[in-house]
């Protein structure tokens, strides 16, 4: 290594004084000698060794000085530079060279990142969100057009806010699934929006569905596009896919259900709490039977285009356990219980039963006295009887009418409060005194008190 840097000092000497042919020559014959690449060994007889002991101290300095800056982007330190040097050789924290200095205030942005690549990458830093971009790249898309006539268990799943007016805070949520091919529908509440608490939900209601859930398809949500979800439904075999972004047609079957069962049971009141929670699960156990068994509804069969208009074709009007007996892939064995289930079900019950949680959530929301225990389910009879003149009333779920507003009370101390009784019998022996002429009385009764 000395003989190559004693060769390499005594051929520069003569490389820098030759004109551009004799440049060539020596230039191949200290290639051919040294063994060096031709660009290093033309940085080695211009003068610029580009020693390694150069540019590490350029980069050890840079490093220092990046973790000065508290670790900012190359373009925030590019313009931090030059004040952040100043100030560390003021305080004799830094002692640079006057060619690293010039080379660390010439350096570009793009030089800087470049730089310190190798340091950001021993640090195992990661950029922001890869592994969320990375999962929802790798859930499948499924559109509205992409169903296919499924069998019973392909399950589109949707969350309903009940924020009322504002989002702030915590508030309840409402999981909804729907079956794309019968309709049948499931909801429970979520007291908190949490992934793990998602799918301890999804296993209960999994135990509820009359069929065994083969395919869930969510929009992308970030309760939804999570590994723990993800990981879930690969445990349980379950196709998970997703819609596209901002297109919630893609998600038809499930977003009519948002409006047609959950705001027509629920409203758009605010829950939030424990009790609320608890008051919406038990809303709903009643709900699943009266709206599986007892609400018909249309199912969308085919479109047609004509020009800038769409035909559209519905089946019959038909209840979601219907269709799932109706269907030729639904076992013997469903059928039975289902037909057994519904042979036990009094629709009227179930609305008196929906009627009074209905009544009790509108209780809860419109901050009534906590000594009012809420409403008591009325007998059968007197219930029936109700709703033959419950068309007068206008409006039958408690949860439509609005919320009743808090009066509003006197917020600063009556000042008359103690002086009442005097001037109730000023004013009985005197009626025809002014206002005026009673205050100058109480001023002269009382000095000092009433200005």
């Amino acid at each position: 290594m000395a003989t190559r840097k004693e060769l390499t000092a005594a051929v520069g000497e003569r490389y820098r004084s030759s004109d551009r042919v004799e440049k060539a020559r020596i230039l191949d014959e200290f290639v051919n000698v040294t063994g060096y690449h031709r660009k290093h060994a033309m940085r080695l007889l211009r003068g610029h060794d580009g020693s390694r002991t150069g540019r590490r101290a350029r980069r050890n300095a840079l490093a220092l000085l990046w973790e000065a800056s508290d670790r900012v982007c190359g373009k925030r330190l590019k313009a931090l530079i030059p004040m952040l040097i100043d100030a560390m050789e003021r305080h004799s924290h830094l002692d640079l060279a006057p060619e690293i200095r010039g080379k660390l205030l010439s350096m570009s942005a793009a030089t800087i990142d470049r730089a310190l690549g190798r340091i950001r990458e021993g640090l195992g830093r990661q950029r922001r969100r890869p592994a969320a971009h990375a999962l929802r790249r790798s859930i499948p898309i499924r559109t509205s057009a992409d169903w296919n006539d499924p069998a019973p268990g392909f399950v589109e799943a949707d969350l309903v806010a009940h924020s009322g007016p504002s989002a702030r805070g915590s508030f309840v949520q409402t999981l909804v699934l729907t079956d794309v091919a019968t309709g049948w529908t499931e909801c429970a509440p979520l007291i908190v929006r949490e992934q793990t608490l998602l799918s301890t939900v999804l296993t209960e209601l999994r135990k509820q569905l009359p069929f065994a859930l083969l395919a869930l398809n969510t929009d992308n949500d970030t309760v939804f596009m999570n590994e723990t979800l993800k990981t879930y439904c690969d445990t349980a075999n379950i196709i998970f896919t997703r819609c596209r972004p901002y297109r919630k047609n893609d998600q038809a079957f499930v977003e009519q259900k948002n409006d047609a069962v959950v705001r027509r049971m629920v409203g758009y009141r605010r829950f939030e709490g424990l009790e609320a929670a608890t008051l919406l699960a038990q809303l709903y156990r009643s709900a699943r039977l009266f709206v599986n068994f007892f609400q018909p509804s249309f199912k969308l069969i085919a479109k047609q285009r004509d020009g800038a208009r769409v035909h559209k074709t519905y089946s019959a009007p038909a209840t979601p356990h219907q269709r799932l007996a109706a269907d030729s892939r639904t076992s013997d064995e469903v059928r039975a219980r289902l037909q057994e289930t519904f042979a036990g079900l009094d629709p009227v019950a179930l609305l008196r039963d929906i009627r009074v949680t209905q009544e009790r959530l509108a209780a809860l929301t419109d901050a009534e006295p906590a000594a009012n225990p809420g409403p008591i389910a009325q007998p059968i009879d007197l219930f029936l009887a109700s709703l033959r003149t419950a068309w007068k009333e206008g409006g039958a779920r408690p949860t439509d009418r609005p919320i009743a507003k808090a009066k509003r009370g006197r917020r600063r101390p009556d000042p008359l409060i103690r002086v009442t009784p005097d001037l109730r019998k000023w004013f009985e022996a005197e009626p025809w005194r002014t206002g005026s002429e009673l205050l100058a009385r109480l001023q002269a009764e009382y000095p000092g008190i009433y200005p």
